[in-house]
C-alpha cells in the first residue's frame, strides 16, 4: 500500500521505534523565540549539556516585542527580562538569534519561510503551537512544549507518538471577496475547535493548489485551531519558485538535487487516510468569529445560532462565551460596531497581506473612532512594505504601520486591547483575554478587517470591492 505525504516524511526521520512507545524523530529545524526556552536553557545548564546541534537552532524574539520604538529599552518589566534572557542565551549555547534590529527579525514563523530555512521534506518543530504554518511547504512541523524544546536542544531528536492521518479536500472556485483565511475558518467552524483532534492534516484539492504559498501558510497556520497536531499541503511548482534564490535555500547543484527529492513528495494515489473530509469552496462566504474559540464561526451575513440550534451539553459554554462578547443568541453581526482592527500575527502579516489590505483601503480614510495597527510579520516585510510605498498608503488611510512582533494577537506585550472594546483581527485566537483582560475579538481575513476599520462596524467586504 502506498503512503501518505505525513508518512513518508515522519517514517523517513524515525531514529527508533518500538511498539507501544512514542517514535524518536530526528528533527531538521528547530525555532525558538524568548517565552518558551528560557527554562529549557536552564534545564541544559543544570545538567552541564551544551546544545546538540547549535546551528539547526534559530531564534528571534517575537511575543514580547514592542512594536513601536524598538530601539528603546522594553518597558515592560517580564518582556525585557524574556528578550534578555534569549539574548544571553543564544550567545552562551552558539545559537544563532535575530534579535531586535536584526535585518532578519520578526515573527518565527514569518521569518523560517521567507529566509529559505522552511524547506520541503523537514521535521519542523519550536515552542508555539503555530509551528503548523511550516506544513504548507510540504514540511512536518508542530508545536511542543517547554520540556520538549530542551530535549530537542540536547539531542535534536523527539518523542513523539505517530498522529493519525486526515485528508481535507477543497474543491471548485472560490468566489469574490473570499481568501484563505475565510477557507480555514469555514472548515474550523464547521468541524469544531476539536474536530480533528489526534490527526495531522493534509490539505487537498484544486482550491488549496491554486493558493499563493503565503495563502498556504495561512490555512496550515490555522491547524492546531480545529485540534490538529499540525497541516501540510504537497509542494509543487509554486513552492519550488517561492523558495528559489531565498538567503538560506539551496543553490546551484544543491538546487537542482533538492527539487528533485521534492518532486517525491505527495501522497501516493493508493494511500490511506484514517479520515477524509470534503468541502466545496462555492459555500465559503467571507468568515467572521462571534464567540471565544475559532470554531465559533459565521459567514458574516449569518446570525449567531439560537440557543435551541446548540448542543444541549454545549449550551452552557455557549452562553458563557456570548455573556463574555455581550452579543445575543440568534443576532446578526453586520453593523456591529468595531473599535480596533488589528492586522497582523503569524496568521496574516506577510507582504500579501498588506498589499491585499493597500489595494482595498487606498483612496479611502478610516472611521474616525477606530484605532487601526497593522504589524508586519518580520523586518523583511516592514522593508517591503515601504519599498513598495504601501506604508503611505496606510498612512493616508489614518492606519498605523507598526514594527515587527506578534503584537495585538496575544496580551504579552504592550499592545493590548483594552478591556469591553471589540477588535477585529486577523489572528488565530479569540479566547477570552487573549488580546487584553476582557477584550472582545472578532477572527476575520485581512479584507473583512480592513472594511471594517473603513465603515466602523462589521461589514460583508463583498459590498464594497
Amino acid at each position: 500500500m502506498g503512503k501518505t505525504l505525513f508518512d513518508k516524511i515522519w517514517d523517513s526521520h524515525i531514529v527508533a521505534s518500538k511498539p507501544g512507545f512514542p517514535d524518536a524523530v530526528y528533527i531538521n529545524t528547530h525555532f525558538i523565540h524568548e517565552v518558551t526556552s528560557p527554562q529549557a536553557f536552564d534545564g541544559l545548564r543544570r545538567r552541564n549539556i551544551p546544545v546538540f546541534r547549535p546551528g539547526k537552532t534559530r531564534a528571534t524574539p517575537d511575543h514580547n516585542v514592542p512594536t513601536i520604538d524598538q530601539h528603546l529599552p522594553i518597558k515592560e518589566a517580564l518582556s525585557r527580562k524574556q528578550v534578555e534572557m534569549l539574548t544571553k542565551n543564544t550567545a552562551e549555547f552558539g545559537v544563532e538569534l535575530y534579535g531586535l534590529g536584526h535585518p532578519y527579525q520578526g515573527i518565527v514563523h514569518v521569518i523560517g519561510p521567507e529566509l529559505g530555512i522552511t524547506l520541503p521534506g523537514m521535521t519542523i518543530v519550536c515552542g508555539d503551537s503555530h509551528t503548523s504554518t511550516h506544513g504548507a511547504f510540504g514540511a512536518v512541523a508542530f508545536g511542543i512544549g517547554t520540556s520538549e524544546v530542551e530535549q530537542v536542544l540536547a539531542t535534536q531528536c523527539i518523542l513523539q507518538y505517530k498522529p493519525k492521518r486526515m485528508k481535507i479536500e477543497v474543491k471548485g472556485q472560490l468566489k469574490k471577496g473570499v481568501v484563505s483565511k475565510d477557507i480555514i475558518l469555514y472548515i474550523i467552524s464547521q468541524i469544531s475547535a476539536s474536530g480533528a483532534t489526534g490527526y495531522f492534516v493534509e490539505y487537498a484539492g484544486e482550491t488549496i493548489r491554486n493558493l499563493s504559498m503565503e495563502a498556504r501558510m495561512t490555512v496550515c497556520n490555522m491547524s492546531i485551531e480545529m485540534g490538529a497536531r499540525g497541516g501540510l499541503i504537497a509542494p509543487d511548482q509554486v513552492t519550488f519558485d517561492y523558495i528559489k534564490g531565498r538567503e538560506f535555500a539551496p543553490k546551484g547543484e544543491d538546487w537542482d538535487k533538492a527539487v528533485a527529492y521534492w518532486q517525491t513528495l505527495h501522497t501516493d494515489a493508493d494511500a490511506q487516510f484514517d479520515k477524509v473530509l470534503e468541502f466545496d469552496a462555492a459555500d465559503i462566504e467571507p468568515q467572521i468569529t462571534y464567540g471565544t474559540n475559532p470554531g465559533m464561526g459565521m459567514g458574516v451575513t449569518r446570525n449567531i445560532p439560537a440557543l435551541a440550534e446548540i448542543d444541549e451539553t454545549e449550551r452552557p459554554s455557549f452562553s458563557k462565551s456570548l455573556q463574555y462578547m455581550d452579543l445575543q443568541p440568534g443576532s446578526r453581526l453586520l453593523g456591529k460596531k468595531v473599535d480596533y482592527v488589528f492586522i497582523g500575527s503569524c496568521t496574516n502579516s506577510r507582504i500579501e497581506d498588506l498589499r491585499m489590505v493597500a489595494e482595498f483601503v487606498k483612496g479611502k480614510k478610516k472611521a474616525e473612532d477606530v484605532t487601526v495597527w497593522i504589524v508586519p510579520g518580520s523586518k523583511q516585510v516592514e522593508a517591503q512594505a515601504i519599498a513598495e510605498g504601501i506604508d503611505k498608503i496606510f498612512e493616508e488611510a489614518g492606519f498605523q504601520l507598526r514594527q515587527p512582533g506578534c503584537s495585538a494577537c496575544l496580551g504579552m506585550n504592550e499592545d493590548k486591547i483594552p478591556a469591553g472594546k471589540y477588535c477585529i483581527a486577523t489572528s488565530n485566537r479569540n479566547f477570552e483575554g487573549r488580546q487584553g483582560p476582557n477584550a472582545r475579538t472578532f477572527l476575520a481575513s485581512p479584507l473583512t478587517a480592513a472594511a471594517a476599520a473603513i465603515t466602523g462596524n462589521v461589514t460583508d467586504v463583498r459590498e464594497l470591492i
